[in-house]
């Protein structure tokens, strides 16, 4: 059997890091209540259960993993049920609309049409794996129409 890819750590500084970020936690899942967003600490922190792309197609696992948003000012949330905890969002994509240098606002879409809004100083991220892999019965699937 061969050996499990190396756990995750990316940093992200601008757009293009951000796009690696994006890619690697596309079809996350994580609860609501796993989303926190501390307005003294200006960090906004997801825990998520990340598909492991990396793998290809011979291994289906998921991994927790924790991403973290350093110097933001606000966030907007949109089609997201912030009053069940419980209820689960898929992560679709991650980007960054640019506003006064160097900040901007980072838009986290969701499936099902939500997204979180994050109005920050700077791309300052960082994504992390914090547990070792665990097997999952199915990959995620996208239509391709």
């Amino acid at each position: 059997m061969a050996a499990s890819k190396p756990p995750l750590r990316l940093l992200a500084e601008d757009a293009d890091d951000l796009a690696v970020i994006s890619a690697a936690l596309q079809d996350a899942v994580c609860q609501i209540g796993d989303i926190a967003y501390q307005a003294s600490a200006r960090q906004l922190t997801l825990a998520l259960n990340r598909y492991r792309w990396e793998n290809g197609a011979r291994t289906q696992e998921r991994v927790r993993t924790g991403l973290q948003f350093g110097g933001v000012m606000a966030v907007k949330t949109r089609n997201l049920r912030r009053d069940a905890k419980d209820a689960v969002v898929e992560l679709l994509a991650i980007s960054f609309e640019p506003g006064e240098a160097p900040g901007g606002v980072i838009i986290l879409t969701f499936a099902g049409g939500g997204d979180l809004r994050a109005e920050v100083e700077m791309i300052d991220i960082i994504a992390a794996d914090l547990s070792s892999p665990w097997p999952t019965p199915r990959a995620p699937k996208h239509d391709l129409t």
